[in-house]
């Protein structure tokens, strides 16, 4: 993967299994391949894992990361003898746990539709997930932001994506909804994500994460504990009810 090239987990988050090439190993014993199918952790969500198959042999990848220039490396789940560099592999991920990641993490964009508040905090996990308000009081109706939610899930509104300079950004501080987790920069453009589009539009923030195609796709969501934590904030769960 070059510099100016989008990876596949953003320019096709569908995509579950591709032929690659390995460009390098890393010192701790990772693998960095020309395809970056594989998302590398960052913005409270898991690095994906997975299998990385060639000359008759699976290796099993644990997570990913962030390596240098931005690259994704493939973690192994244990010690062991690594393709060589220059070898064709095709990886393949653990569909059912990406996907998982993928409507959870465009919930929690929604979530912060239905609770207007900066959010200070936030992590995704395979079928649940949660976000941390600047919230000192509880909400008076949880059943009724529940509601909501699912509202606009049932909506089907359609998700994308589009891409604004770092300064159009910088002019428009807005957008930035998480205060906790600074949207990615250092290519000199930043990606948004979209929900609903023209008039049904109901989101707009930046995000590098992977996301379903339409709203539709979460499935029901039931909020679990809102805790508190400190004297400012508020955590609210969520979790897909399948």
């Amino acid at each position: 993967m070059t510099d100016t090239q989008d990876p596949l987990y953003r320019s096709d988050a569908y995509s579950r299994k591709v032929a690659a090439r390995v460009v390098s190993h890393t010192d701790e014993g990772g693998i960095v391949l020309d395809t970056a199918l594989f998302y590398p952790t960052g913005g409270g969500q898991p690095g994906d894992s997975g299998w990385v198959d060639w000359d008759g042999t699976t290796l099993a990848i644990a997570t990913t990361v962030k390596g240098t220039n931005g690259h994704s490396v493939l973690v192994p789940s244990e010690p062991t003898r690594l393709p060589p560099i220059g070898a064709h592999v095709v990886q393949r991920l653990d569909w059912d746990r990406r996907y998982k990641h993928m409507r959870v993490h465009t919930a929690l964009h929604l979530l912060s539709v239905v609770i207007p508040l900066p959010v200070t905090g936030g992590a995704i996990g395979p079928g649940r997930g949660r976000l941390d308000f600047m919230m000192p009081e509880p909400p008076e109706n949880r059943d009724a932001l529940e509601d909501e939610l699912n509202r606009l899930i049932d909506r089907d509104l359609v998700v994308s994506d589009s891409w604004i300079t770092d300064a159009e950004l910088d002019a428009n501080p807005s957008l930035v909804k998480t205060m906790s987790v600074q949207p990615p920069r250092g290519s000199g453009r930043v990606r948004l994500v979209r929900i609903g589009d023209a008039a049904d539009q109901v989101d707009l923030q930046p995000c590098g994460g992977t996301h379903v195609a339409r709203t539709g796709e979460i499935g029901r969501v039931v909020f679990g504990k809102i805790e508190n934590k400190g004297k400012q904030n508020r955590r609210v769960n969520i979790a897909l009810e399948a």
